[in-house]
């Protein structure tokens, strides 16, 4: 049953709707991984990483929210239910208990890389279905690519 009318075809709103969905779970796991990683960090440059794991975390929340309510706006139910999010949920995360800060950095990087070369995938797919949820993944994109930039920074020199 649709309860919203899409506005665009039905062709496109499959297309659109899978990119969407796709995003939103990732997006959803990338928050929750960065929690568990902020919870659980130690090490000398624990202030530094804490602070940009909140960073993280918030934008993966704002923007899934954003993702969620363009999927809705579309006709397209967004599904962020916790069994959703845990059963497609496949980027890398953090080992269970306490985690070193380099540890944390290299797998915030690892998981944000493969996010971003999802989204870059989404981005080709939209590009004739819908430029609209093509630009909004352009923007999540921009934002994790920072994401992905500040965190790398603070392994440089690799090994530190």
């Amino acid at each position: 049953m649709t309860v919203v009318k899409s506005t665009i075809p039905d062709s496109a709103r499959q297309v659109t709707g899978d990119a969407l969905q796709s995003t939103l779970v990732d997006l959803l796991g990338l928050s929750l991984t960065g929690k568990q990683a902020h919870w659980n960090l130690v090490g000398p440059r624990f202030r530094s990483i804490h602070l940009q794991l909140d960073e993280l975390v918030s934008a993966a929340r704002e923007f899934s929210d954003t993702v969620a309510e363009r999927a809705a706006a579309l006709g397209m139910p967004p599904d962020g239910r916790p069994e959703t999010i845990a059963s497609a949920f496949t980027l890398p995360g953090p080992k269970d208990g306490w985690v070193r800060d380099s540890e944390v950095v290299e797998v915030m990087v690892e998981a944000l890389e493969a996010a971003i070369g999802r989204l870059r995938e989404r981005i080709e797919a939209t590009e004739e279905a819908d430029r609209v949820t093509q630009d909004l993944l352009i923007t999540v994109t921009a934002e994790l690519e920072k994401q992905r930039w500040m965190f790398d920074a603070e392994n440089w020199p690799k090994g530190g």
